[in-house]
C-alpha cells in the first residue's frame, strides 16, 4: 500500500505548518488562553485565507473537497502547536454534517460562510445523563403550528459562546438510548429561549452549557430526514474521532521532540541525562508508543470516510482506545522525565498532557471505544468474546 501523500497533500502540510510555527507560539496560545473569547479573530481569518475552513466543502461550495487524510494533515500540525481557535467544531465536525445532510439551499448559504470565516458553527449533542452514549438524547422537539418547538438542555458544547449558528439534536419520537426517532436542526443561539453558560475547560479550551426554553425555530432549519439523524450523526462523531487521533498524535510528537531535547540539555554529575541508559530506554518507549498511536490514526484517516458503518467503526474505535492509551503513556513519562518542571505552568509539557487527557475523553474515552470495537466486530463475524463492563461475555 501506498502512503506517501500528494503533491496538494504536501502542499497542505506544509502551508499549515509554516503559518503555526511563525504565527503562534505558546506564549501567544497562553494569552488567548487568558482572554474571554478563547480564540484570535485573526489566526482564525488566516485560517479562512489559508483555505483551511473550506477543508471539508465542495468546490461548488467554496472549498477544498477534502477527505479524512486531509483532516489529519491539517489536525496533526494543530495538535503540534496546541491550538485553541474553534477549527474541530466548526470546520470538521459541524461541516460534515452540514455537507452530508444539509440540502442545497443549506449547503449553498452556510459552507461558504464557513470557508470565508464569516460564520461559526458548535454541535450541541451531549447530555448531563449521556455518558458516552451517543443515542441518548432527551432534548425533544415539537411541531406547533407550523414551527418547531425545542426543550432541553446541553453539557459541554464545546466553543459554543462564539458559534454563531448551534446544530441540536433532539428527540421527536421515541424515548432516550432510541436510535431512531432523533432529528438535528439549526438554532439562532439569540433566539428567545436559549441560554448559556460559558466556562474554560482544563485542557485551554472553553465550553458552554445550554438550556432550551420553548425555542422556537422554522421548518427550514431542520437539517437532513426527520427521525433519522442519528445515522447522519454517528458517521459525523467517526470522522470527528478521527480528526482527534490526529490531534493527538501531534501533541505526542511534540511531547516526544520537547523531552527530548530536555535530556540533551538537562545535566547531572557533569554529563547531560540523556546519557544515562535508562532514560534512553524510557525515550525509546515513548517513540514506540508514537509511532503505534500515528499508524492507528492513518487507519481511522483512512476508513473515517467509509460508507461500511460496521468497518469504519471498527477502525476509528480502535485507534481512539489505542492511541488513549498511547496518549496517557507518553504525557505520563515526558512529565516524569521533565521531573518537578513538567507539572509548571509555565511549561508547555503539562498543557499538552490536558490537551491529550481531553481528547482521550472526548466522546468516548479508551474502555468505552474498546467495548465499542468488540461489538462492531460481533456484529460482523462468528461469535467473538466481548468486554463488557470489564466482564467478559459470550456474543
Amino acid at each position: 500500500m501506498d502512503f506517501s501523500y500528494t503533491e496538494e497533500q504536501s502542499l497542505l502540510r506544509d502551508s499549515v505548518e509554516r503559518y503555526l510555527e511563525k504565527n503562534y507560539s505558546f506564549e501567544q496560545r497562553r494569552t488567548l488562553v487568558e482572554g474571554r473569547e478563547g480564540m484570535s479573530a485573526q489566526v482564525w481569518q488566516e485560517f479562512a485565507n489559508l483555505g483551511l475552513l473550506g477543508l471539508i466543502a465542495s468546490a461548488d461550495h467554496g472549498g477544498y473537497g477534502g477527505g479524512g487524510i486531509e483532516t489529519m494533515l491539517v489536525m496533526e500540525a494543530l495538535g503540534r502547536h496546541l491550538v485553541i481557535e474553534p477549527y474541530l467544531t466548526t470546520a470538521i465536525t459541524c461541516a460534515n454534517l452540514i455537507q452530508m445532510a444539509g440540502d442545497e439551499a443549506q449547503k449553498r448559504i452556510l459552507l461558504p460562510q464557513i470557508a470565508d470565516g464569516s460564520m461559526k458553527f458548535a454541535l450541541a449533542h451531549s447530555e448531563r445523563s449521556a455518558r458516552f452514549n451517543l443515542a441518548y438524547v432527551e432534548t425533544t422537539a415539537h411541531e406547533e403550528s407550523g414551527e418547531w418547538v425545542i426543550n432541553g438542555a446541553k453539557s459541554v458544547v464545546q466553543h459554543g459562546a462564539v458559534a454563531d449558528l448551534l446544530i441540536v439534536s433532539a428527540r421527536t419520537k421515541g424515548k432516550p438510548g432510541d436510535a431512531q426517532g432523533l432529528s438535528l436542526f439549526f438554532v439562532n443561539p439569540a433566539e428567545p429561549g436559549v441560554e448559556g453558560r460559558d466556562y474554560p475547560t482544563y485542557d485551554g479550551m472553553r465550553a458552554a452549557e445550554v438550556t432550551f426554553k420553548n425555542v422556537h425555530i422554522g421548518p427550514e432549519s431542520v437539517i437532513g430526514v426527520l427521525d433519522r439523524g442519528f445515522p447522519v450523526l454517528e458517521a459525523v462523531v467517526d470522522r470527528t474521532l478521527a480528526a482527534l487521533c490526529a490531534e493527538a498524535v501531534g501533541c505526542m510528537e511534540t511531547l516526544n521532540r520537547q523531552t527530548l531535547e530536555y535530556l540533551k540539555t538537562r545535566q547531572q554529575f557533569g554529563v547531560p541525562i540523556g546519557k544515562f541508559q535508562a532514560l534512553q530506554h524510557r525515550m525509546v518507549d515513548i517513540r514506540i508508543e508514537y509511532e503505534m498511536a500515528k499508524s492507528m490514526a492513518i487507519l481511522a484517516a483512512v476508513k473515517a470516510d467509509s460508507e461500511e458503518v460496521v468497518e469504519r467503526r471498527r477502525a476509528v474505535s480502535a485507534a481512539k482506545e489505542r492511541i488513549g492509551r498511547a496518549a496517557r503513556f507518553v504525557g505520563q513519562q515526558a512529565i516524569q522525565l521533565h521531573g518537578g518542571m513538567g507539572m509548571t505552568n509555565e511549561l508547555p509539557i503539562g498543557h499538552y498532557f490536558k490537551r491529550l487527557t481531553a481528547i482521550d475523553t472526548a466522546f468516548g474515552n479508551s474502555d468505552h471505544h474498546l467495548d465499542q470495537f468488540w461489538l462492531a466486530q460481533a456484529a460482523q463475524a462468528t461469535p467473538v468474546p466481548v468486554r463488557l463492563k470489564s466482564k467478559w461475555k459470550q456474543i
